[in-house]
């Protein structure tokens, strides 16, 4: 079960839309900064950026850091990383192959968590 948090930022795109990866992981980032808790929800075809490594070679360069270091930071510094379970089954992603640092999710969870949020950023 998710923790509710401050700042939920929901994610739709794959490796499609660098862009928005990007931008995605720098918010929640800049929110930790900020002192407020972050989720970063991954859902429909983001689910793919769930597994291990799948942000490396990201980068869209300046103002902003590659994805995969985002992502590091966003991890070390508190921010949770939820993974839609149906978006998963649907796009055939299974569960032992994300990363183990991130919650898998039921649609249950996500209306508690925006709606629980002070702030949310949906990017589709």
């Amino acid at each position: 079960m998710p923790v509710n948090t401050d700042f939920v930022g929901t994610l739709f795109s794959n490796l499609d839309d660098p862009n928005k990866i990007t931008v995605a992981f720098t918010m929640g980032v800049k929110a930790l900064e900020q002192g407020h808790s972050a989720t970063i929800m991954l859902m429909v075809d983001a689910v793919h950026l769930a597994r291990p490594n799948s942000l490396d070679g990201v980068d869209i360069g300046a103002p902003f850091m590659p994805a995969q270091e985002l992502l590091e930071a966003f991890i070390a510094n508190g921010g949770q990383v939820a993974v839609c379970k149906a978006c998963m089954v649907h796009n055939g992603v299974a569960e032992d192959e994300i990363d183990s640092r991130f919650v898998v999710i039921s649609a249950d969870d996500v209306v508690p968590l925006i709606m629980n949020a002070q702030g949310s950023l949906q990017l589709t």
